[in-house]
């Protein structure tokens, strides 16, 4: 079934992370592919949709204040614009979110998002029954695949393709596989038909995501590890100048295969992006992180001696209910020995739901922030360190915008940006040489 949207006006604000931002794609594809007309400007829209972050409490404050400038906005300007909500934010709290807000026309969970031209079309039918919250499916089981259509939100030479959907991990401090669903993965034929037409389109670099691109396949072929392997293997035959770059691994399911063929490989980009959480047994054991301090030194040690100029990334949470002085200095003493080359920290947020919330030991606020400053300034000197190692050497990058580009070791509106000469043409890769730093950023010529 296919709904005409012929004429009709739709803008949208997407919030949150490149996974959500997939979604935001394909409902805009599915839209395109209906009729309807996209504009940049929420002022001029038949209908505004705003697909929300759940995830965090920043993360819930910026969805709800984005509705809420909304729905000033039509009531002051654009008074017969229909506003729409949909993502993570609708699918945690349901009705809950429905009854606080009853200005917004329509919510949709997120199986509704491959329906959205169906949802729009009855919205603005004043002869249709629709439903001001279509059936929410507490168990969603959607996942984007090369079969739906998609516009395309980031610069025009990277794209994000999520392999998986859904987490079946038992982290106490996150939320996700209650809002997106137990873990479930694409086809590898259908990833590769995707990252060919986007290479097709001239695409520089692919970007797999996923809540945990190590578990990739294990929900189809539990008796194999291998099949994110394989799907490295099929997506390095593709033809053509471009990076392969993972996102979102966890350390409980790395393997030997894998770290050889990150060694290996000419495409895949020697970046590590690892997400410990930290490092103090007690710690990962009350977190349920499936790994342990002797596992996580063995395994980043046997990655930084076999991925030959590979740049590892982590995140931390400081301030776990029961994180001691002694874990955390545990934890500041590893970073200072090991020295990741990219390293984010967070202070801990407690979430509804989650059994980290209900857990004894809570950390003042003030104690929390004090450790993640503390780590950040032992990062910003490691970063210095290994910065002036690069003065000197030719390094390819990869030009984002006139005068900025990132090399291998950086994901985009993640990382680090080299400055380079503005002659340099945007979406293409070049060969520069470092000249010179300023704090976690390099200069080039």
């Amino acid at each position: 079934m296919e709904a005409d949207l012929s004429g009709t006006i739709v803008a949208m604000i997407s919030l949150g992370c490149s996974k959500n931002l997939v979604d935001s794609e394909v409902m805009l594809g599915k839209l395109l592919e209906a009729g309807a007309v996209l504009t940049p400007s929420a002022h001029h829209a038949d209908i505004l949709l705003i697909n929300t972050c759940g995830f965090i409490s920043p993360a819930k404050k910026e969805s709800i204040d984005t509705i809420l400038s909304a729905i000033h906005r039509r009531d002051t300007v654009a008074k017969k614009q229909k506003i729409v909500v949909t993502g993570c934010l609708f699918q945690r709290y349901g009705e809950e979110l429905s009854t606080l807000l009853p200005e917004v026309d329509l919510f949709l969970g997120l199986d509704e998002v491959p329906k959205i031209d169906i949802h729009l079309k009855q919205l603005l039918d004043k002869n249709s029954d629709c439903k001001k919250n279509p059936s929410l499916n507490i168990s969603p089981r959607f996942i984007p695949d090369f079969d739906h259509p998609r516009f395309q939100l980031t610069p025009l030479h990277f794209g994000y393709i999520k392999i998986a959907e859904g987490c079946n991990h038992p982290c106490t401090f996150c939320i996700i596989p209650k809002i997106r669903g137990r873990y479930r993965s694409r086809s590898i034929k259908s990833v590769v038909a995707e990252a060919e037409s986007m290479i097709q389109r001239g695409i520089k670099e692919i970007i797999l995501i996923s809540q945990d691109t190590t578990f990739y396949g294990q929900d189809l072929s539990p008796d194999r590890s291998s099949l994110l392997v394989d799907l490295l293997d099929s997506l390095e035959a593709i033809d053509g100048d471009f990076w392969i770059r993972l996102l979102y691994t966890h350390p409980a399911h790395w393997t030997t295969s894998l770290i050889e063929k990150f060694s290996n490989s000419s495409k895949i980009t020697k970046y590590i992006d690892i997400p410990i959480q930290h490092i103090s047994d007690p710690i990962l054991q009350r977190m349920q992180r499936k790994t342990e301090e002797s596992y996580i030194q063995e395994l980043l040690s046997e990655i930084r001696s076999k991925v030959k100029n590979a740049a590892i990334r982590t995140t931390l949470i400081v301030g776990f209910p029961g994180e001691s002085e002694e874990d955390f200095q545990k934890l500041y003493s590893f970073i200072s020995t090991f020295k990741f080359d990219r390293l984010g920290v967070f202070p801990y947020s407690a979430e509804e739901g989650t059994k980290a919330e209900k857990m004894i030991g809570k950390i003042p606020e003030a104690i929390k922030k004090r450790r993640a400053k503390k780590i950040m300034e032992l990062q910003k000197q490691i970063v210095e360190e290994k910065n002036k190692g690069l003065v000197g050497r030719s390094l390819k990058v990869l030009v984002d915008a006139p005068g900025l580009a990132r090399t291998e070791w950086d994901a985009p509106d993640i990382d680090c940006l080299v400055h380079v000469p503005y002659s340099l043409p945007a979406g293409h890769f070049a060969e520069v040489k470092i000249i010179g730093f300023k704090e976690y950023d390099l200069i080039a010529q």
